[in-house]
């Protein structure tokens, strides 16, 4: 018989197992959305961060890859002004003739040989190809109309012409740099370079970058990937296909557009977009997702854009994801379990450890980098010494060019210097030899007379002498001058000369004062007035000019004669050490050469014109300096 208390106090199994079960089921699913809101937010951090590190990567490798572009295209761009230096293009643009345009042929063929360029050609100013480096291929462009090319039309009205496009004559990609040819004040032609640019794109791919360069119409013209070449990363409009296929610049190519299916700006310059991926037969196989970092190229519309996968990244965030939670889970169950402050306790310490080998690893490397720098700053001090001696070492070698150029003027000045010396000397023998005859007989007058003349003669003879020493002196490379001065002196070295030459001088020029060394202008104009002596040496009618004008903050001077002029095959070797057309005993060669290193050092110019009335003449263009006082024009004689 069973006890009535014992009966009442009993509880059904069904009555205890339900509400415990009702509160494990919600603590799962709260344990489980807890561990679906940790994992999210460990994958968003995750990203974030990745991201960012991808970021910060990627802008060293956009600086460089961008610095690299604009390196490749600005390494060419001295060539084109460079012709205006060759004599023979401008006597091409001027006269055009078959002689003329063959010898600049064989010109533009080796200057392209030697600079890598793909081609370099010579328009005229109605656009038509007068002389290329290509000239031997069947592809030449030589005849070729190019008036409708965007950089001949920069170019012919005076403004650097940049340019890429395909060729319409070979249909090869080229990047094209334009300058105006000019010609006494006026643009007779245009010279053209034609770069590839191929070589970077070589480069991105076997490095394997992902990059692409976009032009100011919105055309990948270079990049990694062959197959995004020629296509539009920005939709186009009707009119500006029409506008593009017209102007040929793409040739024929479709200008497909390449849009990205999704794109987030994340900031200036940065976006993650993502594309469809297509199979090998085109099948679609899910999306490629990519960090875009662009950039705006110096001197160039163009944009620099690196792409950097974001699938390992995000890959690494979901793993991150995933620990996130699963890390939660166990945290919760150590929470719920006995030992939870014991755990704790165990993953501060763990922390802290990780955090204390963090901060010594940084430290090393900071000590590391520490010591780079210094050494990279130990090798930019030496090389810095190692340039201003070379500077130093330059600057005495020119000195050293400089006096022996004023040693050989004095050399050739030496025979009539020495006559001019005698003349006085025998005048002061025969005077003194009267002056005493006369004190011994008490003609004091007469023999007053006599000295004064003595004196005279020995102040003729010190001036001579004085000018020789102020130009053989050495002087800086720093200092002012007059002009009406200097080209005083110069007639006066030059004074014996000028007495036994039929010359007609006529002046025209301002006593500007001139941002030069007087003694090195001295020497210049030495130089120039006695090469026209030369030049018009046998005339019976002998013309020099010596006429100047302002230009802007410059002064130009030139110094024209009515010689025979220069033998054309002999120009382009004016300015060349040791070169010279007279006999051995009349010249060295480096008067002009030095000539236009002083001039050069004090910042202006020395050019040789060849005026259609014959003669020649040079003009020497020097910085004008502030004169408190201006003189007038020397009149003309």
């Amino acid at each position: 018989m069973q006890c009535p208390t014992a009966s009442l106090r009993a509880v059904p199994p069904a009555l205890t197992v339900k509400p415990r079960l009702l509160r494990h089921s919600l603590l799962f699913l709260l344990l489980l959305l807890c561990m679906l809101g940790f994992g999210y937010v460990g994958y968003h951090l995750s990203e974030e961060s990745g991201i960012r590190q991808l970021r910060d990567n990627g802008e060293r490798q956009l600086e460089l890859h961008a610095r690299a572009v604009e390196s490749e295209i600005n390494r060419y761009t001295y060539l084109p002004s460079l012709l205006e230096l060759e004599s023979s293009v401008s006597h091409l643009l001027l006269n055009p003739t078959p002689y003329r345009r063959n010898l600049v042929n064989d010109y533009l063929e080796g200057l392209n040989r030697r600079s890598g360029a793909r081609a370099i050609y010579l328009l005229d100013t109605s656009g038509r190809v007068l002389a290329t480096s290509n000239w031997r291929d069947s592809d030449s462009y030589l005849g070729e109309d190019l008036s409708f090319r965007a950089y001949f039309e920069e170019a012919i009205h005076g403004r650097p012409g940049r340019f890429y496009g395909i060729g319409s004559t070979t249909g090869e990609a080229g990047y094209y740099l334009a300058h105006g040819l000019r010609y006494q004040g006026r643009i007779i032609g245009v010279a053209v370079v034609k770069v590839k640019l191929e070589a970077l794109q070589e480069r991105w791919e076997k490095a394997r970058l992902q990059a692409f360069v976009s032009d100011e119409n919105g055309i990948i013209i270079l990049s990694s990937d062959p197959a995004l070449r020629m296509k539009a990363v920005r939709p186009l409009s009707a009119e500006d296909k029409e506008r593009l296929a017209r102007s040929l610049q793409y040739y024929w190519w479709a200008l497909n557009e390449w849009e990205p299916r999704t794109r987030q700006v994340l900031g200036e310059g940065l976006e993650a977009i993502s594309f469809a991926a297509s199979g090998p037969q085109g099948e679609a196989e899910g999306e490629v997702a990519y960090l875009a970092q662009a950039r705006t190229l110096s001197d160039t519309p163009w944009h620099f854009t690196l792409l950097s996968p974001l699938a390992d990244l995000r890959r690494e965030a979901v793993i991150q994801g995933m620990l996130a939670a699963v890390g939660f889970a166990l945290l919760a169950f150590l929470l719920i379990a006995w030992n939870e402050r014991r755990k704790v306790i165990a993953t501060r310490l763990a922390a802290r450890e990780a955090l204390l080998a963090a901060n010594n690893e940084l430290e090393r490397k900071i000590a590391e980098r520490t010591q780079d720098l210094r050494a990279s700053n130990s090798r930019l001090l030496a090389e810095i010494r190692e340039r201003k001696q070379t500077e130093d070492n330059l600057r005495k070698a020119q000195d050293g060019l400089v006096q022996a150029g004023k040693l050989a003027v004095i050399g050739q000045m030496s025979t009539s210097i020495a006559h001019e010396l005698n003349q006085p000397l025998a005048a002061l023998r025969t005077l003194s030899g009267n002056t005493v005859r006369f004190l011994a007989r008490g003609a004091l007058d007469t023999a007053s007379t006599n000295l004064a003349a003595i004196n005279e003669l020995v102040d003729r003879m010190g001036r001579i002498t004085a000018s020789l020493r102020a130009f053989a002196r050495r002087s800086d490379d720093h200092g002012q001058a007059r002009l009406g001065k200097a080209v005083d002196a110069a007639l006066f070295l030059l004074q014996t000369r000028l007495e036994r030459t039929p010359l007609t001088l006529h002046r025209d020029f301002a006593d500007e004062l001139l941002a030069i060394d007087q003694t090195r202008l001295e020497q210049i104009l030495v130089n120039l007035i006695a090469n026209a002596l030369d030049a018009m040496s046998g005339q019976s009618d002998c013309q020099l000019w010596l006429s100047g004008q302002i230009d802007g903050d410059k002064y130009r001077l030139q110094v024209r004669d009515n010689g025979p002029g220069i033998d054309p095959a002999n120009r382009v070797h004016l300015f060349e050490p040791f070169f010279t057309t007279k006999p051995g005993e009349h010249g060295l060669g480096l008067g002009l050469t030095l000539s236009a290193s002083l001039a050069t050092a004090a910042g202006g110019s020395l050019a040789a014109h060849h005026p259609d009335t014959g003669g020649t003449a040079f003009e020497l263009c020097l910085p004008r300096m502030e004169s408190p006082e201006k003189s007038p024009a020397s009149p003309a004689s």
